[in-house]
């Protein structure tokens, strides 16, 4: 497993959600989003997101499971964001390439906008 967390400064949750959708699914041709959910309350938002991707190098699939939170009235966005998958063992891991090149991709967005 990977994790990514930062607060973000300056930027709403709705662009960052917009940013992050469009690069992780324009990133992999085998990318996907499985799901997604949003919630609003006072002013204050939180919308989770879980991608998943093949992961050529594992032979498998990878997710990312993606969470922005911003509160009412905040100019700061909270993401944390989790890749999982990617192993064949059956009780550890025996490699995580496929998890952090998914997490890489997410970096890599959030990055340009810092």
């Amino acid at each position: 497993m990977a994790k990514y967390q930062r607060t973000l400064h300056g930027c709403s949750l709705v662009e960052m959600r917009a940013i992050i959708e469009r690069e992780i699914m324009h990133g992999s041709v085998s990318a996907s989003l499985e799901d997604a959910s949003d919630f609003e309350e006072n002013g204050s938002m939180c919308s989770v997101r879980v991608f998943e991707r093949y992961s050529w190098l594992g032979g498998n699939r990878v997710s990312l499971s993606v969470t922005l939170f911003q509160a009412a009235g905040s100019g700061d966005v909270h993401l944390s964001a989790i890749a999982s998958g990617g192993s064949q063992a059956v009780f550890f891991k025996i490699n995580t390439f496929g998890e952090e090149a998914f997490l890489d991709k997410l970096k890599e967005a959030v990055g340009r906008l810092a």
